[in-house]
């Protein structure tokens, strides 16, 4: 029922920008105030989530390590994975955002049988992190390749990653090897959620939906491509005008370019309260973000402020006829 939910909801959505994509009138609120609307939303959404975790209290330092601390002079010190100075800190996060260096140490544990019975055993499990690793670079070199249609002239990194993504040339239009490696990531992504019983366990209609979503987003900007053809040169020029704010709607640009931005826009718009925001999250955890140098430093808590207590001497006092009277025994007579 989980998936059928998050599968439904994505229906839905899809018959409603169709709808939208087969009525002209209809066509400015979905291909204008829909995605500004969606833009307001991602940015402000963003920025509210960040500044939130930002002004949350850290009154410890609680850095997640793996390796030797800094201590005595002969005892060698893992820098990265037990950093004790800024430049440790971004190096660690630089290679936690970039290759999910923490992904990459995953372990599966279940039970098998052995001489004495069921025993627990570990081993690798590599295949989620590649599936990930795939999945945000392909997803990233999309996103970047897509800025030539908001820019005039393409900036040459934006047409180095046209160039590299599209090496193969099988084809005409030629097959990006993101597009592909992409479907096959989230493919992943959403089997393991269904075959592995203990991801099912605790997946929830909020794990599913954007998985549906990013299969629906990625399907239609291929069908696009390869399929139903649209008009190139007016989707560049909607895009460079909505990045203007001068936005202008061209004619004829093909209904499933409609589709294809009204499902963009409900994912920019949905990003900022789901669990995508990992994104920005990584940047904002203490147990990354913080230097284990608890040795060197002395951290004092700042929200350490005197409290007014009431010791039990001054409750004594308060209550020592009381409690005479009771038959409890007293400290002072």
């Amino acid at each position: 029922m989980k998936v059928l939910y998050s599968f439904i909801t994505v229906i839905v959505l899809i018959i409603v920008a169709s709808i939208g994509a087969s009525i002209a009138n209809l066509h400015y609120v979905f291909g204008i105030i829909i995605p500004y609307l969606a833009f307001i939303m991602f940015v402000g959404g963003f920025i509210y989530r960040v500044v939130k975790w930002g002004r949350s209290p850290v009154p410890f330092r609680i850095p997640t390590t793996i390796g030797q601390q800094k201590s005595l002079p002969w005892i060698k010190q893992n820098k990265i994975e037990n950093p004790s100075s800024a430049f440790g800190v971004i190096v660690r996060m630089a290679m936690e955002v970039l290759l999910f260096r923490s992904l990459f140490r995953n372990t599966k544990t279940e039970l098998r049988e052995g001489q004495n019975g069921p025993e627990l055993s570990y081993g690798s499990a590599k295949w989620l992190w590649l599936g990930s690793l795939f999945f945000h670079w392909s997803f990233l070199i999309i996103i970047v390749r897509h800025l030539r249609f908001f820019m005039d002239p393409v900036p040459f990194l934006v047409q180095a990653f046209e160039s590299v993504d599209g090496i193969l040339q099988i084809g005409l239009p030629a097959i990006y090897l993101t597009d592909v490696f992409i479907l096959i990531a989230v493919t992943f992504l959403f089997c393991r959620r269904l075959v592995v019983p203990q991801v099912r366990y605790i997946s929830l209609p909020a794990d599913f939906f954007p998985l549906f979503m990013i299969m629906s987003i990625a399907g239609t900007g291929i069908l696009m491509r390869y399929f139903f053809k649209v008009d190139l040169v007016a989707v560049k020029e909607l895009a460079i005008g909505l990045a203007t704010f001068q936005p202008v709607l061209p004619t004829d640009i093909g209904p499933m370019f409609f589709i294809h931005i009204f499902l963009v826009s409900i994912l920019f718009a949905y990003f900022p309260m789901s669990k995508l925001m990992h994104m920005g999250g990584i940047f904002m955890s203490p147990t990354r973000n913080m230097m284990n140098n608890s040795r060197m430093v002395r951290h004092i808590n700042p929200w350490n402020y005197d409290v007014e207590v009431h010791t039990y001497e001054h409750y004594e006092d308060e209550f020592r006829d009381k409690m005479k009277k009771a038959g409890l025994p007293v400290e002072k007579e």
